[in-house]
């Protein structure tokens, strides 16, 4: 059964379910467990299009909830989005006054409808140095859905890689020193748990739209094993059938972790 989410246009799209001809081909033995997404394009499809780039990222935000309404009819584990890196703050003030407003009224339009959903909202990065008002949404959306058992969808908002392992060094290097942590004792696993994904599986499968082919100082640590799907379609014209195209390649993929396929 299929169930009306949002509207896009005057087209609606719904959740589907596992039998859906949307999921026809799909290996549900071999899916990704948590799907990581540099959302580019945004400016170069509103450039192409003769708009300005804020209707680029307000295209955006209307692809990420097809996404995301996909990503809980595949029952991902996780889904984490970059959204707005440490580096974004040398974009021009208005078009980043323009983000954040954006998320701010992504927030208020779309909270009780991923609570419905069953989704978990979770904020990763330099949160603290955002706008109060901001915060303070991000705060209360997460105290919402904090019992939801659905998808994670982690959001990164001034979100570096290198600077959240940074963050994570300095708080053990301070537990160290209060003698509250030996040296010696510092895992992966420990510092896995000082990362802002702390409890979140490792990311099986990053996806970048737009062309380009790096990281972009996105979850550096968590991708360490991650399978990478690269596709030229810009973010606003990135849909459900190229989403789960990604999936049917990423089952595709021999993953040895460093040793040998099995015989």
């Amino acid at each position: 059964m299929w169930r009306r989410i949002f509207s896009r246009g005057d087209k609606a799209f719904e959740i589907p379910a596992a039998n859906s001809p949307l999921f026809e081909r799909i290996d549900w033995e071999r899916l990704p467990r948590h799907v990581a997404i540099i959302m580019d394009g945004n400016g170069r499809w509103a450039k192409g299009q003769g708009l300005l780039r804020t209707a680029g990222h307000t295209a955006g935000v209307k692809t990420l909830k097809n996404i995301l309404k996909t990503a809980i009819g595949l029952k991902l584990d996780a889904l984490t989005v970059y959204a707005f890196s440490t580096e974004n703050w040398k974009r021009p003030a208005t078009e980043v006054d323009f983000l954040m407003g954006l998320f701010s009224e992504y927030l208020k339009k779309e909270l009780m409808e991923m609570h419905e959903d069953n989704v978990r909202i979770h904020f990763i990065g330099r949160i603290g140095e955002l706008s109060p008002g901001l915060m303070r949404q991000m705060h209360e959306a997460e105290e919402l859905m904090q019992g939801n058992t659905g998808v994670k969808f982690n959001v990164a908002v001034n979100y570096g890689g290198q600077d959240e392992l940074l963050r994570a060094v300095r708080s053990l290097a301070r537990e160290a020193a209060e003698g509250k942590v030996a040296p010696e004792t510092i895992d992966a696993a420990l510092i896995e748990s000082h990362l802002d994904t702390a409890g979140n599986l490792p990311v099986d499968l990053v996806i970048r739209t737009s062309g380009d082919e790096r990281l972009s100082n996105f979850l550096l640590w968590q991708s360490a094993y991650a399978e990478f799907y690269f596709t030229p379609i810009n973010w606003p014209e990135f849909t459900p059938e190229d989403f789960v195209t990604a999936m049917i390649d990423f089952a595709g993929r021999d993953r040895r972790f460093g040793g040998l396929t099995n015989q």
